[in-house]
């Protein structure tokens, strides 16, 4: 209950937001709609192998829709802005165990995102473009098991990135090196098969495609349902790791040079 609580303020507390937010959805549906146009554009003369034209306006719709629930996440889970305020010690004090706690606070956040985001930028390309939709309620089913993944993967990833600021002065550049890394190995900018052979098999030693390719393949019915056991064990690992932070975490925190 009390986790719930804390996703449901969260999700209230964007809400007070709400115009502010529609000018990012304006401009994610721009930046899809150029990069649409452009693979349109190639279409005419290239084949685009297993997707054709519509296929790739249909990936590329789809994972510019489902960045706000596995990109867009918030910088370090906050973490970062507790260690400069100090909140940190606080935040270890409570009878919570502070993953939980501020996984309960993203869930609020992607909850939000995906309601006022992602929907409607998928619905506006929906109306643009000519977009293929699964046939079949499993597919359906299996894909929001696969953005559910994506989303929990990113929030650990978050976590990672923000407990690391206790160790160092700033983790921005991680934040933004982890988004770079998203736009190549996760498949936004181009499917991850169509990258170098040394690039592909870097990806998938890695959390990144099951972020955006895997949930996207899933959609567009290209992908193995089965692909979903990799998330499985990408997200069994992370909380692994994100737990352990935590212990270090609270060995680590200093209070008035305590």
């Amino acid at each position: 209950m009390l986790y719930f609580t804390l996703a449901s303020k969260a999700y209230v507390r964007n809400l007070q937001y709400r115009a502010a937010h529609l000018l990012h959805n304006v401009a994610s549906v721009l930046f899809g709609y150029m990069y649409a146009c452009i693979w349109i554009g190639i279409g005419e003369e290239t084949s685009l192998g297993a997707y054709g034209v519509q296929g790739m306006t249909s990936y590329i719709a789809f994972t510019q829709a489902s960045l706000w629930i596995s990109g867009f996440a918030t910088m370090g889970l906050g973490i970062p802005q507790s260690v400069r305020t100090g909140q940190i010690a606080l935040d270890l004090m409570r009878p919570v165990h502070l993953f939980p706690h501020l996984m309960s606070r993203e869930w609020g956040q992607i909850a939000y995102q995906f309601t006022y985001k992602s929907i409607p930028i998928y619905l506006i390309y929906f109306v643009l473009f000519d977009l293929k939709v699964p046939r079949h309620w499993s597919t359906w089913l299996a894909t929001c098991c696969a953005l559910i993944l994506a989303g929990y993967l990113s929030i650990c990833i978050n976590y990672v990135i923000g407990v690391t600021s206790i160790w160092t002065t700033e983790s921005n550049w991680l934040y933004w090196t982890h988004h770079a890394l998203i736009n190549l190995l996760a498949g936004f900018f181009i499917p991850i098969e169509w990258l170098p052979h040394w690039m592909q098999s870097l990806c998938w030693f890695m959390p990144y495609p099951y972020l955006l390719y895997v949930p996207t393949r899933i959609y567009l019915e290209l992908g193995a349902i089965h692909s979903l056991i990799g998330s499985l064990i990408w997200c069994v690992l992370l909380t692994l790791f994100c737990i352990y932070l935590t212990k270090r975490l609270r060995l680590k925190v200093e209070v008035q040079g305590g």
